[in-house]
């Protein structure tokens, strides 16, 4: 199975605050856009709802204890339900949401996608999990600048099958 985390970050891994992004960088949403489209997209309930509806030209999977069926995505009701399903899935899969979702799937993600913002955010009430940076390579892009706000995309990746 191929994982990805993608997200963006502020300086202290800050993601969101009363349900929503902190900072909504256009260039950065086109980016998730992107890299997304066309993959296997896995998030929690609270993520799912606050997108209100499914994203566009990508599998939407929701993993819920309490999500009603909808015909538009598909809904496991745990984790390692969502694993038996896809064991055998070889397309990269991108985990976009939230907090626990992302802590549930790091320790078996072979990438991840980072926007790291410049930035922070003292309210934020929602974080991205922190991780032994030693175990990934990085690779980073210059930095970009939109509405004053400074960012980098970075990639991280590992060899899962060595961790």
């Amino acid at each position: 199975m191929n994982i990805s985390l993608i997200a963006a970050v502020g300086k202290n891994y800050e993601l969101g605050k009363d349900g929503s992004l902190i900072w909504k960088i256009k260039e950065d949403l086109n980016f998730f856009k992107n890299t997304t489209i066309n993959h296997t997209v896995v998030m929690g309930r609270k993520t799912f709802e606050s997108l209100n509806k499914p994203l566009k030209d990508r599998e939407n999977v929701v993993i819920s204890k309490t999500l009603k069926y909808n015909d538009k995505i598909k809904i496991y009701r745990s984790i390692k339900e969502f694993l038996n399903a896809y064991n055998d899935f070889f397309d990269e899969i991108f985990i976009i949401g939230g907090e626990s979702i992302y802590k549930s799937f790091i320790d078996i993600s072979n990438k991840i996608y980072l926007t790291e913002i410049d930035s922070s955010c003292k309210s934020a009430d929602t974080f991205f999990p922190r991780f032994d940076l030693q175990n990934w390579e990085k690779e980073e892009s210059n930095v970009l600048v939109e509405n004053g706000i400074k960012y980098k995309h970075v990639l991280y990746k590992r060899d899962y099958k060595k961790i």
